[in-house]
């Protein structure tokens, strides 16, 4: 038997995680040119590739907006403007559908003038000026990007604005005339991770001629600083820095008018989620013992600042965590916090209105059965825009007038494929530790379970972020439609029942969120809904991870993997670019006591030469600023080195987050539909 892989020997490949080698691109450039001969010559790659992109250029594709001073901001992309156009329409031509949009911001236009790879990261408007407006943009669509104030009215450069140079920089409005800014950029002292450490004031003056008064500063060993302004419903405002030591561990500080920093008394591991009333909304990844009471993990809590400030403790509990219910989100409107909850996966929401001191709750009236997302809420107003769709219910955007609970349908989007011969169902797998695992299953009506269903399971499980239900419209008629079935997986590390449900999985007990996918995987097989040869896997990023930890533990057990902008080197990830930011998730290597268990399942490690592989198709960026393209380039060639094959797509352009074109969107998932078909169906 070929031993696994000697974890301190020198590392054959590390020659790849180059991004200026000649050598490194002309490997690149080979591994794309085999994976586009095998996916690009099949015959059902161009009229994929064409009806994807048909389907985001569609007109009737629900636009998404957000409103400042009575206007309906979009971001567009088309065959005409590749990169994007920022436009502007007005409620009463949004509610009747018009196509009357006013272009305020051309992208494309932009990035030729300056002759730079510029893709909009977002604009930012100030909430009492919003005709200023701090816009984002990124070259390639990394995480790192230029602010620079545009005013929308005259449609230009503002001549004495805001600019700040490229990096990893957080910057944010303060008022008209000043910004928040901690700095990113070359030069700038930051974080081990590569994140601000410093927050500056900065100041209008003439001729772009700013003040910048610093105001804070992290030690190099902590994560990333961060600062922004609250506007309270009365007027008031309060000013507060972030600072986190690490991913999960914080120190929040209120900045007084003075420009001193005093630290607020809350629990290191909580989340400031609001401000509303005079009091923070906090959200607890972790037990408190406050004021002679205790508050435990997973509930969201109304805490009043003034006593706050002097060091006493007054808290309201507004949502109490139960075992299969989750806090997902908070957003505030002129009187109410909302609350955005998962029970059981499915959303619900919540208001919660201050009378006489003391916070009351009351339902809303929302669709049910599926799952909500935050759109939009206009600054000074009781409105609060939000979708809610499912597997096989297109997305639709609601209007909701929270204070009186009237709402309206704006828009829904168009059924991308009849619904009537599928079902979406919640099924459970039984953990080796015991624990029930919830995941979804979308599948044919009708299709027998005798174990030939090709079936794609997806999983994430890391971070705190929930797997939730959203509408298949691109796989209902490209996968669905064509005897697939589609699986979702609420493995733990994931945040669908809250910070409990992520911790189990968390640091030196990854391993568990692995079982746990791979206990899915197992209970569709034994329950007839498909069998290894027609099962494949899919995951991004953290889910790359997932799926790349499941192959090298299980790969008879899968016939396809798709392995995108993966981590996969677990002992080298805090090296690499952001890595070491997410040692509170994984662990850190260098610790003795942590490194085993980053050692049993580093799926780069874990390779061997007396294993048969799936054929897997690894996916990066050569612009991802985050996760190193490495994991994904040192994989593949271990795996050939090895004797096994494997297909790598690097794309020049998109970032960690695929920020490109919609015409790079949809090649890329033309080509992973293709290798499904290839592997699963053919």
């Amino acid at each position: 038997m070929t031993p696994m892989s000697d974890y301190n020997a020198p590392d054959s490949h590390a020659w790849l995680e180059s991004l200026d080698d000649p050598a490194a691109a002309a490997w690149v450039a080979g591994q794309n040119a085999r994976a586009q001969a095998l996916l690009d010559a099949d015959p059902r790659f161009a009229g994929l590739r064409d009806e994807i992109l048909a389907h985001l250029r569609d007109t009737r594709q629900i636009p998404f907006c957000a409103e400042h001073d009575g206007w309906l901001y979009n971001f567009h992309q088309d065959a005409a403007h590749p990169r994007g156009i920022y436009r502007r329409s007005t409620l009463a031509a949004y509610r009747a559908a018009e196509q009357d949009w006013q272009t305020v911001l051309d992208i494309d236009a932009l990035a030729d003038e300056a002759g730079e790879d510029w893709y909009l990261d977002g604009v930012s408007h100030c909430t009492l000026a919003p005709l200023q407006a701090m816009v984002h943009l990124t070259a390639g669509g990394g995480d790192a990007g230029i602010a620079r104030e545009y005013d929308l009215a005259a449609g230009a450069w503002r001549p004495d604005g805001f600019s700040f140079p490229e990096g990893k920089s957080h910057v944010a409005w303060r008022d008209p005339d000043s910004a928040w800014a901690c700095p990113g950029w070359p030069g700038a002292p930051l974080t081990r991770a590569g994140y601000p450490r410093e927050v500056w004031l900065v100041e209008r003056g003439e001729e772009g001629r700013h003040a910048w008064s610093q105001v804070f500063a992290a030690s190099e060993d902590a994560m990333m600083v961060a600062a922004w302004r609250f506007l309270d419903a009365d007027g008031a405002t309060l000013d507060l820095i972030e600072c986190s030591d690490s991913f999960y561990s914080k120190t929040y500080h209120l900045i007084d008018e003075a420009l001193e920093t005093h630290a607020l008394p809350l629990p290191p591991k909580a989340e400031l989620e609001a401000y509303l009333h005079g009091d923070l909304i906090v959200k607890l990844a972790e037990d408190w013992d406050a004021a002679g009471a205790r508050y435990p993990a997973g509930a969201l809590l109304a805490v009043a600042l003034e006593p706050l400030r002097q060091g006493r403790i007054d808290a309201q509990l507004l949502v109490a965590p139960q075992p299969r219910l989750a806090v997902e989100s908070v957003e505030t409107t002129r009187a109410s916090v909302v609350v955005n909850l998962l029970d059981q996966v499915k959303s619900r929401l919540l208001a919660f209105d201050k009378v006489d001191g003391v916070w009351r709750e009351r339902a809303l009236p929302t669709p049910s059965g599926g799952v909500i997302e935050f759109a939009d809420q206009p600054w000074d107003s009781d409105i609060l825009c939000y979708s809610f769709s499912d597997f096989l219910t297109p997305t639709g955007l609601y209007r909701l007038d929270v204070a009186s609970g009237q709402q309206e349908c704006l828009r829904r989007q168009p059924e991308a494929f009849d619904p009537a011969d599928f079902v979406a169902e919640q099924w459970q797998a039984r953990a080796p530790d015991g624990e029930s695992i919830p995941y979804f299953v979308v599948r044919r009506r009708d299709a027998p379970l005798d174990g030939a269903t090709p079936t794609l399971l997806y999983g994430y499980g890391g971070f705190e972020v929930p797997m939730m239900p959203y509408y298949v419209e691109n796989f209902g008629p490209h996968w669905l439609q064509r005897g697939g079935a589609f699986a979702l997986a609420c493995i733990r590390g994931g945040g669908e029942f809250g910070p409990g449900w992520h911790q189990a999985a968390q640091g030196v007990n990854r391993q568990v969120g692995f079982d746990d996918f791979i206990a899915v995987a197992e209970d569709m097989v034994a329950r007839g809904l498909t069998a290894p040869a027609k099962l494949g896997i899919e995951g991004g990023s953290n889910g790359g991870l997932l799926v790349g930890a499941c192959m090298t533990q299980r790969p008879e057990l899968f016939g396809a993997v798709v392995c995108e902008v993966p981590l996969l080197d677990m002992l080298r990830y805090t090296e690499l670019l952001a890595g070491a930011s997410w040692i509170d998730e994984y662990g850190d290597p260098e610790d003795p006591a942590q490194r085993p268990a980053l050692e049993a399942y580093s799926p780069y490690h874990r390779l061997r030469g007396d294993l048969a592989y799936p054929l897997a198709l690894f996916t990066t960026s050569a612009k991802d600023d985050r996760v190193h393209p490495a994991h994904a380039r040192k994989m593949v060639a271990r795996m050939q080195e090895l004797g096994h094959d494997a297909l790598l797509l690097e794309t020049e352009a998109g970032g960690h987050s695929g920020n490109a074109g919609q015409e790079q969107t949809a090649q890329e998932l033309a080509r992973v539909l293709v290798y499904l078909y290839q592997r699963l169906m053919d």
